[in-house]
């Protein structure tokens, strides 16, 4: 039998939708993976196959196939353990429902929980942007895939939950954002202050001119005149991030793996 389920790959700060394709034939038991992946996705097949045993289901004894479509793009990194997962159990008749209508990132641990992924920021918006209305991401990435408005994040836990829940035996709310967290990350937070310089009145009003018409600006100077101490102090004179530009910053720190889980929206210069 053959399952489909669309995962998402980055390529530099974007994201491109990919195909995962899972066949099942007769024959000995194997576990390929082509498509040009990297280690780390060829790797998946012993974390695929131990999270699905244990998350009590079963493991086909037959020849799996996954193909990570299209076959140009280079798979890094291992944000496609649970679309894979699901693909063999779709094949093998464990999983009922549409896997090719949602978004499926994440993860494995060898007990079947969901870890969590670089760059699921970008991947979301890009499925946003392809029509995809529901995205399934690990729970530790819900409140950064929820920057991304009109597609529902369904956080998961694990493979088992997430089984359970497209087989219609549970439930799994879709996410809601805090609104606590989203006043905390309003106000950004500066270290240094203009106020805090003294003098260098000529300076302060270069850096002024400069911020008011959004031109470059380079200071020389001897060791301790103050240099890096005003550099610092130029983002407090700068407007407020717009929602576009805190979505892309955002997206910087996502795909780098410098996002905290505890706060996930990078409104700061």
């Amino acid at each position: 039998m053959l399952a489909r389920v669309i995962s998402c790959a980055i390529i530099g700060l974007e994201g491109a939708l990919i195909q995962v394709e899972v066949d099942l034939a007769r024959g000995l038991p194997s576990f390929t993976i082509v498509g040009l992946p990297d280690k780390a996705v060829e790797e998946s097949r012993e974390r695929v196959r131990a999270a699905i045993r244990n998350s009590g289901l079963v493991f086909p004894g037959m020849r799996v196939t996954v193909n990570l479509a299209p076959a140009d793009l280079k798979k890094e990194g291992p944000a496609y353990d649970l679309p894979i997962a699901l693909g063999v159990l779709a094949a093998s008749d464990q999983l009922s429902g549409d896997l090719d209508r949602a978004l499926f990132l994440g993860e494995l641990s060898l007990d079947g929980s969901v870890r969590h992924t670089d760059g699921v920021l970008p991947m979301v918006s890009l499925a946003h942007e392809q029509g995809l209305r529901t995205a399934f991401v690990p729970y530790s990435d819900a409140a950064e895939a929820s920057l991304i408005e009109d597609i529902d994040i369904i956080p998961v836990k694990s493979l088992a939950e997430l089984v359970a829940h497209l087989n219609g035996l549970g439930d799994i709310a879709t996410y809601q954002p805090d609104p606590a967290l989203l006043d905390a990350a309003a106000e950004p937070h500066y270290d240094a202050d203009m106020s805090h310089v003294k003098g260098q009145e000529h300076v302060k009003r270069a850096m002024e001119v400069a911020a008011a018409g959004g031109h470059n600006m380079i200071m020389l100077g001897p060791p301790g005149s103050g240099k890096t101490l005003l550099a610092r102090t130029m983002p407090t004179i700068l407007p407020r991030m717009t929602n576009n530009e805190v979505l892309q910053v955002t997206k910087i720190y996502s795909v780098g793996g410098m996002l905290p889980a505890d706060h996930p929206f990078v409104r700061q210069r």
